[in-house]
């Protein structure tokens, strides 16, 4: 299945996780993709592995500097003429108590997890509203229900989802989509630095028991980013293995052997 045939795809972030799967998705179905981040070498590595040739090429920008945004979408038309799909997915945290995080730290980590999301719309939906395109922005459930320490990622990603409804308001009459996707505990370069300890309790957590896979997002990525998802724009799909639908109260069919 090709339904990105000469399609022009951005992802940021695109070097490493859930970014590295959806270039990966994409150019598998066709398009010619720019990867994004913030190291060159990491980048032509990602590039390489894809073997697509012209159909891939990178950009160093690190997206909390809105000139690296700008100079990122010019440098796609630039490359290939147009926009069809762009991918908001490079991102950062900070654990740490409200108290005591630097205030440094949380204006960087709204930089790059939300206003970069503003920008790159901003500088992308003149090219999107030729071609009829699609936004997908990478929010996270810690935008929808909070984790502990994580007090301008949870702010961020919050952000990003109303975000993303608003944009998808102002444009769905230009034929844009705008949708969101909010992972939970996926096996990236990120998540596979907790301790042992940590992903057993963050497994026991989850009701199917086991973290995600990055390829478990890239589909959803490549589905809203379709024709096959023509009707839907303005929503926050989670991907989370089930977590959210727990209340967090004591499972009773396990307390009493049901």
């Amino acid at each position: 299945m090709r339904r990105f045939e000469d399609k022009v795809v951005i992802v940021t972030g695109a070097a490493a996780g859930i970014g590295a799967a959806a270039a990966a998705r994409f150019v598998e179905e066709g398009a010619r993709v720019v990867l994004a981040g913030r190291t060159e070498g990491s980048l032509k590595e990602r590039a390489d592995a894809l073997g697509a040739g012209d159909r891939a090429s990178i950009r160093v920008a690190d997206v909390s500097k809105p000139d690296d945004i700008a100079g990122l979408i010019d440098f796609t038309v630039g490359e290939y003429g147009a926009i069809d799909v762009l991918v908001n997915n490079a991102g950062s945290g900070m654990l740490g108590r409200v108290t005591t995080v630097d205030p440094a730290v949380w204006h960087h980590v709204i930089a790059t997890d939300l206003d970069s999301i503003f920008y790159a719309c901003r500088f992308a939906i003149p090219h999107l509203v030729k071609t009829g395109g699609s936004v997908i922005n990478i929010a996270s459930v810690c935008g929808v229900a909070g984790d502990y320490g994580f007090h301008a990622y949870n702010a961020a990603k919050a952000g990003v989802i109303n975000l993303t409804r608003s944009i998808a308001l102002d444009h769905a009459r230009d034929g844009i989509r705008v949708n969101a996707v909010s992972p939970g505990l996926i096996v990236t370069p990120a998540t596979s630095q907790s301790s042992p300890e940590a992903l057993a309790k963050w497994h026991a957590a989850i009701p199917m028991r086991r973290p995600g896979q990055v390829e478990e997002v890239s589909g959803l990525i490549a589905f809203l980013a379709s024709a096959d998802a023509s009707y839907i724009t303005g929503q926050n799909f989670i991907v989370d293995g089930g977590m959210l639908a727990h209340t967090g109260q004591v499972n009773l069919l396990e307390t009493y052997g049901m």
